[in-house]
C-alpha cells in the first residue's frame, strides 16, 4: 500500500498545518536537547527526560492556542499582557515539571528542601514559551495576510474576467441594426435564399462571438473563419464595392489569438472606408510571424484618416480603444497597436503579440 501525503491540501488546511508545525517544533527542540547532550558525559536515562520535557512542552502550550483565539480581536496593549502573563504562567508550569522529571529520574527521587525550588530557572522556560508564542501571532498574521492576498487577486480576476466580457460584448449595435435591415430588404424583394443565407450566417457569427471565453485564447484559423462570417454579411450589403484579400503564413494558422479580435477591426475599416467611397473599397488581412511575435495587419484602400502618435485621431467609437484595452489585459506590456497611413491611400493597423500556439 503506497502512503501518499496531500501537502498542499495539508497546507491549505489551517487547524492541520497547527498541529504539524506544533509537534514538528516540540520534536525539534527535543532533537536539539539530544545533540547537546551528546556533548556532555550524561547517563542514557537523560534521553527519557530530554522527550518527556519536550511533550510536556507540546502538551502544556496547546492550551496557549485557544488562549490566543478568544482575545485575537483585542487591543494590542491587552494581548500582549495576556501573552506576557500567559506565556510565563505556562513557563512556570512546565519549568516544574522539567524539574521534578530532572530529580525523579535522573538524581533518584530527590526532593529540594524549599518548594520555591521547584521554579529555579523558570526564567528560561517563560523565554521558551514566549517564542512559542511570537512563532504561533506571526505564523497566523502571516496566514491571514496570505489570505488576503489570495481574496484580492481573486476580486482582481474576476474583475479582469468581467472588464474583458465587457470589453468583447461591447458588437456595434448598428451592425445588427444594418444587417437586419438587409434581410428585411431581401425578405420584400423576396430573394428568400440570400436571405436565408444571411441569416444563417449571422447566427453562426453571433454564436461564435458569445461562446467563446474572452478569458481564453483561439487559433488564429478559427478567428480568421469568424471574421469570414462577418465580411460575408458585410459583403451581401455592399457586394462588389467591398473586397477582401487573406495573406496568411501557414506556420501562423495554429497560432493563439484574443477572440474576436480582428472583428472590430474589420468593421472599422468598413464604415470608414468601404461605406464612405460610392465605388467601394479593399480590405487585405496579413499575419506572419517574426521572431518570438505574431503580426498581424489590416490595411484599407480608403480615403485614410488623421492619425497623431500612432492613433486615430478621428477615434471616437469602440472598436480600437477596446481592442487596444483587451491586449493590454491579456498582455500587459508585450503588444503594440500602431495606426499608420496606408500606401497608396487609406489606413493600416498593425498589431504585434507574443506568438503563442496549440500544437493540437
Amino acid at each position: 500500500m503506497e502512503f501518499y501525503v496531500n501537502w498542499k491540501e495539508l497546507l491549505d488546511n489551517r487547524n492541520r498545518l497547527f498541529w504539524l508545525a506544533h509537534s514538528a517544533g516540540w520534536f525539534g527542540f527535543a532533537l536539539v536537547h539530544y545533540l547537546g547532550s551528546l556533548l556532555h558525559d550524561l547517563r542514557d536515562i537523560f534521553v527519557v527526560i530530554i522527550f518527556l520535557n519536550a511533550y510536556a512542552g507540546w502538551l502544556f502550550t496547546v492550551p496557549l492556542r485557544y488562549i490566543y483565539r478568544r482575545v485575537w480581536n483585542m487591543s494590542p496593549v491587552k494581548i500582549a499582557l495576556v501573552v506576557v502573563f500567559s506565556s510565563y504562567f505556562t513557563g512556570v508550569l512546565w519549568q516544574v515539571v522539567k524539574n521534578i522529571n530532572y530529580w525523579e529520574i535522573y538524581k533518584h527521587g530527590y526532593k529540594p528542601d524549599f518548594w520555591l525550588m521547584y521554579t529555579q530557572s523558570s526564567v528560561w522556560s517563560f523565554y521558551i514559551i514566549l517564542s512559542w508564542s511570537g512563532l504561533y501571532f506571526g505564523s497566523k498574521y502571516y496566514q491571514m495576510l496570505q489570505i488576503e492576498k489570495q481574496h484580492v487577486l481573486k476580486a482582481n480576476t474576476v474583475a479582469h474576467q468581467a472588464q474583458l466580457k465587457m470589453l468583447r460584448y461591447q458588437l456595434n449595435p448598428h451592425f445588427l441594426f444594418n444587417t437586419l435591415n438587409a434581410i428585411s430588404t431581401l425578405i420584400l424583394l423576396k430573394d428568400n435564399v440570400i436571405a436565408n443565407g444571411m441569416v444563417t450566417k449571422l447566427s453562426e457569427f453571433l454564436r461564435y462571438s458569445l461562446d467563446k471565453d474572452p478569458m481564453k485564447k483561439v487559433t488564429l484559423s478559427s478567428e480568421i473563419q469568424a471574421l469570414e462570417l462577418y465580411l460575408a454579411i458585410e459583403k451581401v450589403r455592399f457586394e462588389d464595392r467591398l473586397q477582401v484579400h487573406f495573406n496568411i503564413s501557414d506556420d501562423c494558422q495554429k497560432a493563439l489569438v484574443p477572440s474576436m479580435i480582428l472583428q472590430p477591426l474589420a468593421e472599422n475599416a468598413i464604415k470608414h472606408a468601404i461605406a464612405t467611397q460610392e465605388e467601394g473599397g479593399s480590405i487585405t488581412i496579413s499575419v506572419n510571424s517574426f521572431a518570438n511575435d505574431l503580426m498581424i495587419e489590416m490595411a484599407d484602400d480608403g480615403p485614410g484618416a488623421d492619425i497623431v502618435d500612432g492613433n486615430l485621431y478621428r477615434e471616437s467609437g469602440v472598436g480600437l480603444v477596446n481592442t487596444r484595452e483587451r491586449l493590454h489585459a491579456l498582455y500587459q506590456e508585450k503588444f503594440s497597436l500602431v495606426v499608420a497611413n496606408n500606401t497608396p491611400s487609406g489606413v493600416k493597423v498593425s498589431i504585434r503579440m507574443p506568438y503563442e500556439f496549440t500544437c493540437e
